[in-house]
């Protein structure tokens, strides 16, 4: 549906983004992941016409759209600020994009009206002033403008980021949903892991201009590709070489020449090893209790280690004890030692 071929672009003589390849399904829910400044909403910027690339072509439907003209791209774009006429009414802030495409009056009232209702938007609100609506509101007015032209993708940039928290996981299910029942090919930018992870069919994950991966959630977390995407996407344990050297002992497909890595819930506490597990003696230095899971810091001599057990309310270890931490080395995921990883945000 959507193809970027070797997109550069350049900011004077800045490379801002270095030979990005991307081919994003039709009905595809595509995210565009990394820490601010990494190039994944100047990607976005490029595929709906507002910066033009040095090389490299933009392509959908099989059509080079590339030096094609913003408004003739049909690409619904939802923006971090939502971009609406705080002014005008929340209905004619949705028909706005008709009213410019000349669309018949009668033709005009009725689109508006169906998309509000997808959107649940009632006929109330749609005769209220934008700056009476709340942010989550808002933020459904932007979506219903951004449709109701009947584009063929929408991407969106941040859209969730001004939102707090419970509204932002509200609305998150919400998008998806939406974008489910439209069957609408979605390109979405965020820094966010948990919403890319919850939100996407496949993720690229960009780092100073780059992609360092392209995947499915699964995937870029439990298979990352690269070291920064490990360290990027969700919390990780970085093995110290005292900690890898006791496992390569018992374990030599632990390699003590690469940088290894385990996820916190690949850990547990004070099970009987099964197969290639390895047990650690360890020391509970803290623990942190979220309800369904707690998390425990426990010192394994050279280094801490943050462990996430499931809480089942029998087996609930205090500070200061005594326990094993079980360990699997099919569970490492191991890199070559290169660039020092940077992780922002």
């Amino acid at each position: 549906m959507i193809r970027l071929n070797d997109i550069v672009v350049k900011f004077g003589d800045f490379t801002a983004l270095h030979d990005i390849n991307v081919h994003v399904k039709e009905g595809e829910f595509f995210t565009f992941l990394g820490p601010s400044g990494c190039g994944k909403t100047t990607t976005l910027r490029t595929i709906t016409g507002f910066i033009e690339p040095v090389s490299g072509s933009v392509v959908v439907k099989g059509r080079d759209i590339t030096h094609v003209p913003i408004e003739d791209r049909n690409i619904g774009i939802v923006f971090q600020s939502y971009a609406l006429f705080p002014t005008m009414t929340v209905y004619d802030n949705i028909a706005f994009g008709l009213k410019i495409k000349k669309v018949k009056k009668k033709e005009i009232d009725q689109r508006v009206r169906e998309i509000a209702r997808k959107v649940d938007l009632s006929d109330e609100q749609l005769q209220k002033a934008v700056s009476q609506l709340s942010g989550g509101q808002q933020q459904r007015v932007a979506i219903a403008r951004a449709l109701v032209t009947g584009p063929a993708i929408i991407c969106m940039d941040e859209p969730l980021s001004n939102l707090d928290a419970k509204l932002r996981v509200q609305l998150r299910n919400e998008l998806k949903k939406m974008q489910k029942e439209f069957g609408i090919t979605t390109i979405y930018v965020t820094h966010d892991q948990e919403e890319a992870l919850t939100l996407s069919d496949r993720i690229a994950v960009f780092n100073k201009g780059r992609i360092e991966q392209i995947g499915t959630p699964n995937e870029v977390y439990n298979h990352s590709e690269t070291e920064f995407v490990c360290n990027f996407i969700g919390d990780i344990n970085r093995l110290s070489s005292e900690v890898v050297a006791q496992l390569h002992e018992k374990d030599p497909s632990v390699d003590p020449g690469k940088h290894n890595y385990v996820r916190l819930e690949r850990l547990h506490v004070n099970v009987e090893p099964q197969g290639s597990q390895i047990a650690l003696p360890g020391r509970v230095e803290m623990r942190e209790y979220y309800g369904l899971y707690i998390k425990y810091y426990i010192d394994l001599g050279c280094q801490t280690v943050k462990v996430i057990e499931k809480n089942d309310g029998v087996r609930i270890y205090e500070e200061g004890q005594q326990v094993q931490v079980i360990v699997d080395p099919r569970d490492i995921m191991a890199y070559e030692p290169g660039e020092e990883v940077e992780v922002g945000v």
